[in-house]
């Protein structure tokens, strides 16, 4: 775009760009718990076939501690129950990033096609 817009264009065009980072970060931490939640749900799975004596050990850290059946199966159960809190609660926020930036999007188109700022303070209400 050219260097002469308005500047509450710029200021929109800034804003979209904070959106657009923001969108990006919250969809790679979504990716992210995603990962871990299908790895951790295919662990959990697994340890269902696995007989409850034998000998498990669990990582932590850089060292593996011998863990019994029930706490294995327990500590999994956990994580996969805030790892799937995590994914919808980065959904939600996808979503309302999202909307934001369409809104915003559609001020800005309406801002340069009308050759200057909205008449009201963003409709009913004010500000």
């Amino acid at each position: 775009m050219q260097g002469n817009l308005p500047p509450d264009a710029q200021e929109k065009i800034e804003e979209l760009q904070d959106l657009q980072e923001t969108a990006q970060q919250l969809s790679a931490q979504k990716q992210q718990a995603e990962s871990t939640l299908t790895e951790s749900q295919n662990a959990l799975e697994a340890l269902e076939d696995i007989d409850e004596d034998a000998t498990m050990y669990r990582e932590i850290g850089e060292l593996f501690v011998q863990t019994d059946y029930d706490e294995a199966y327990e500590t999994l159960e956990d994580k996969v129950d805030s790892l799937e809190v995590r994914v919808e609660q980065l959904a939600k926020q996808e979503e309302r990033v999202q909307g934001q930036f369409e809104e915003l999007q559609q001020e800005l188109q309406q801002m340069l096609q009308g050759g200057g700022a909205p008449m009201g303070p963003g409709g009913a209400g004010g500000a």
